[in-house]
């Protein structure tokens, strides 16, 4: 297979499956020519607890997405999320040298903003600039060219476990994969999924999967406030499979079929057949039961991030209302308890800007995967990194060695 130098992949590695998305960026436009997926077996609560299991899950899915798209894969953006993900605000101020602001004045203030104690334990994984202020005139997108004498910032950091963010890297590699960048799950869920005028006007994005909630706030076309919260699909098969004493791969069917989140829209004379566990029969079983399950774990949900968007002191910028994506999105009446409980216009949220194979990837699920892909396509390749040894010596007998090459 022919290696395509326009070529951008997006590595979603969820909780209930591994995702690839092949995309070909074109002029001013991406076109999505493969897609690959794989059942993932090796992640819990979007945390990696078994290396083998998932690195022969991605290679899985980017051999599919290979084989769709006629190319070999060898670099990826890869997502990341988990309950180990944290979002806070700070801000920077210096003093401009010169008569007006350069590069270099917008490079010391965000140092100046990021100069922040983070324990040895955890990583920066994005440093995503709010809005500039000079000299008392704020709202600023892009300070450079300006007359001014202070200058300040206000950014957004994401950290993450440096175990987990270098397990995702671990298992890419292992894969045969060079890790590009490592991105929020949902920073890519809205690239894919908001409109500009949703970013500007301020949206709360709600990507429900199988393992976490990750929310994030949208305000003046950029973040303004992450969080993950460690309940998903998962959780809710798990407590069908309770509920109706059902295997856990059986609970899973039910609820994709026959799941609604609005009980009291099911009729009372509908049924479904649950299989018994353990060799015991199969049993019939009102469908309103299934209903009373699902809505009170999708409010909880709901309610918890609402709470948090509360709390960090947010409500005020969701003005445009909530985008829901994620597999779990997709369970019927999903919109409809979303709008009960923010008290807000709430849609479905698809990945929109894109050509190709637009009726596979038309769907939530493939959010993140497609964001991966847009975010990659936005920001200018940066170097691949992967997890080498940390001594000292070792590393710089590998930079001599590259060094005689390069002369001989």
């Amino acid at each position: 297979m022919q290696r395509k130098e326009n070529i951008i992949v997006g590595l979603d590695i969820g909780t209930t499956k591994i995702c690839c998305v092949v995309g070909e960026v074109g002029s001013g436009e991406i076109n999505i020519v493969g897609i690959g997926t794989c059942p993932s077996i090796g992640l819990r609560k979007g945390v990696v607890v078994n290396i083998e299991s998932t690195v022969e899950s991605i290679k899985k899915a980017v051999e599919e997405a290979e084989l769709m798209a006629g190319c070999e894969i060898s670099s990826v953006y890869a997502g990341i999320a988990g309950g180990h993900i944290t979002g806070f605000n700070s801000r920077g101020i210096v003093a401009i040298k010169g008569s007006e602001i350069t590069p270099g004045d917008v490079e010391r203030v965000i140092d100046a903003a990021r100069a922040v104690a983070i324990p040895m334990d955890r990583e920066v994984i994005h440093v995503l600039p709010q809005e500039y202020i000079v000299d008392d005139q704020t709202g600023i997108q892009n300070p450079v060219g300006m007359a001014g004498v202070r200058l300040e910032a206000k950014i957004h950091i994401v950290t993450g476990a440096v175990t987990s963010a270098h397990n995702i890297v671990k298992c890419a590699n292992r894969a045969g994969l060079d890790v590009c960048d490592i991105v929020l799950e949902s920073l890519a869920s809205g690239e894919a999924v908001l409109s500009n005028e949703e970013r500007e006007l301020g949206t709360a994005l709600l990507d429900i999967g199988g393992g976490t909630t990750d929310l994030a706030v949208f305000s003046g076309k950029n973040i303004r406030h992450t969080f993950v919260l460690a309940l998903g699909g998962d959780t809710i098969t798990n407590d069908i499979a309770i509920g109706l004493r059902a295997p856990v791969v059986e609970a899973e069917k039910i609820k994709k079929k026959f799941g609604s989140c609005l009980s009291r829209e099911i009729s009372s004379e509908e049924t479904i057949e649950v299989p018994g566990m353990g060799g015991r029969d199969a049993r019939k079983l009102p469908r309103q039961i299934l209903g009373e399950i699902l809505e009170p774990r999708m409010e909880e949900i709901f309610s918890l991030c609402n709470r948090e968007i509360y709390r960090a002191g947010m409500e005020n910028m969701v003005n445009s209302g909530v985008v829901i994506t994620g597999g779990s999105s997709l369970l019927d009446g999903a919109t409809e308890v979303a709008e009960g409980v923010f008290s807000l216009p709430t849609r479905l949220g698809r990945p929109r800007g894109i050509s190709g194979l637009t009726d596979v990837v038309n769907n939530p699920m493939y959010a993140t995967g497609v964001g991966l892909v847009m975010y990659g396509a936005r920001k200018a390749p940066e170097k691949k990194f992967r997890i080498r040894d940390r001594n000292i010596f070792n590393s710089l007998i590998v930079r001599m060695k590259k060094w005689f090459k390069e002369v001989l």
